[in-house]
């Protein structure tokens, strides 16, 4: 298989050209990244600019559920949130997607149909991603033909971990021609990638397999989301459309359950990668508990006053 961006063709050719192309990728310096991290995340944000970043940053959630206690109730219920958020809020905009199993796919299609809010689900045997290949190309095409409109898929950690690249590459490029029209989230759990340096690479090594956007975690794994993670893959999307002119989102997940700290990423991304990723379409929150502290804090900016965690529904 070849790599999907033709200035780039030639990178996938053979392992030890990807190897190579890799591994001469500039070295993330840590103490830098984690610096310029903390230090945009003290950026302060005043009333008007907030109220517009809560408001972006509720149509930026990915409103997730991935439990084993999960039931087609759940998940109904789930939809009618992401649709309209605050019921007794009509200008509150609807979320950006739901994320769900593939068995509860077709629950959350049928909940879902006509609302313009997207559909995803994690395939690819989620969250380990160690089944066999055909397996998880099986797993994909069904969420695909029960409704799903988004892949969140997971790489296999242990081969890239081993340096078999190009293994990772093909199944990316494999899992993404089974989505057809479906746009692919490509899952790094970077809390198992140990380096920031492997953070980078794996980026990379993911878009060049033909992946729409970049994800940091699972939500299973320890730990999941941070900002100085996001910041290195905001940069790999950055240098990736200024060298390919393809962009990439990117979907820091897990972890996020504030909207201060939503704010904090939404500082990450304008000023790391710009604002043309300051849309939904480019950049997402994959969260379950952080759609209700945006709503509180929103009807706080708007009444004046703070509604309880009860005056809303519980994810």
């Amino acid at each position: 298989m070849t790599a999907t961006v033709p200035a780039l063709a030639d990178v996938a050719r053979t392992d030890a050209a990807l190897r190579t192309f890799l591994h001469g990728l500039p070295g993330v310096d840590q103490v830098g990244v984690e610096a310029r991290a903390a230090m945009l995340g003290t950026r302060s944000i005043k009333t008007t600019a907030k109220a517009w970043a809560i408001d972006l940053a509720i149509r930026m959630v990915d409103l997730t559920t991935l439990e084993g206690a999960d039931t087609p109730g759940k998940i109904r219920a789930l939809c009618a949130k992401a649709r309209r958020p605050d019921p007794a809020d009509p200008s509150c905009p609807a979320v950006a997607a739901v994320c769900v199993y593939p068995a509860l796919v077709p629950t959350a299609a049928e909940a879902l149909r006509g609302s313009g809010v997207h559909l995803a689900s994690v395939a690819t045997s989620f969250p380990s991603g160690q089944a066999p290949l055909d397996v998880r190309l099986a797993d994909t095409r069904a969420a695909v033909e029960a409704g799903a409109d988004e892949i969140d898929m997971v790489i296999n950690r242990g081969a890239f971990l081993s340096g078999r690249y190009l293994e990772v590459f093909e199944e990316i490029v494999a899992v993404k021609e089974a989505c057809g029209d479906a746009h692919l989230k490509v899952i790094l759990e970077t809390g198992e990638l140990a380096t920031y340096d492997n953070v980078r690479r794996a980026s990379w090594l993911a878009m060049l397999a033909g992946g729409d956007f970049i994800k940091t975690s699972t939500g299973k794994v320890a730990p999941a989301a941070t900002p100085a993670v996001t910041l290195v893959m905001l940069e790999a999307v950055r240098d990736f459309r200024a060298q390919t002119g393809r962009q990439v989102g990117v979907k820091p997940a897990g972890g996020i359950r504030t909207t201060k700290d939503a704010i904090k990423y939404l500082v990450l991304v304008n000023e790391t990668a710009g604002d043309d990723w300051l849309h939904p379409d480019w950049f997402r929150f994959g969260a379950s508990t952080l759609l209700n502290d945006l709503l509180m804090q929103r009807t706080k900016l708007a009444t004046g006053r703070y509604e309880g965690p009860d005056y809303f529904t519980v994810d």
